[in-house]
């Protein structure tokens, strides 16, 4: 297959002033709205910063947003996996977590995300095969290999 680029495109829009825009760090909001540029009607993502930044903590933030980027990609390799091997599943789920470490002068950086995938299956004698497709989920997904930290992969599937 020849090699292919694709573009993404958003709109980020800063809704977050208060009035006085950024005359002092306390004196506006970390709000902002994720929107997609082409009419495509995609709903607005509502984005903030990490409460502990000063963000609402009733909205997404990008650390939030990058662990769910890492496990969406994974995710969606593994379910096209799973269909390319005749592996049926009936249910998936994960709760990943990422580590971020802020140092001295405020700027920081992830150390490592876990993903932690809970897979369902129909055929008990596939549980192995399923199971080791993560890896070559984890070995497909683009934004896992767009990322300069670990992502682990700590899966579980169940029969039922």
């Amino acid at each position: 297959m020849a090699n292919r680029t694709h573009r993404y495109e958003v709109e980020v829009t800063w809704t977050g002033n208060t009035g006085s825009g950024t005359s002092g760090y306390r004196d506006y909001a970390r709000d902002h709205d994720v929107t997609g540029v082409d009419a495509s009607g995609k709903p607005t993502i509502p984005g903030s910063a990490d409460p502990a930044f000063r963000g609402d903590p009733q909205r997404w933030n990008p650390e939030e947003l990058l662990v769910v980027s890492l496990s969406q990609c994974h995710m969606l390799w593994y379910l096209a996996l799973c269909a390319k091997a005749a592996i049926v599943v009936t249910a998936y789920s994960d709760r990943p977590e990422g580590t971020m470490s802020e140092n001295a002068e405020g700027s920081g950086a992830f150390t490592d995300v876990t993903l932690r995938p809970q897979v369902t299956i129909t055929d008990p004698e596939r549980a192995g095969d399923a199971t080791e497709l993560h890896h070559e989920a984890h070995r497909m997904c683009f934004i896992a290999n767009s990322v300069n930290f670990p992502v682990n992969t700590e899966p579980t599937v169940t029969v039922s």
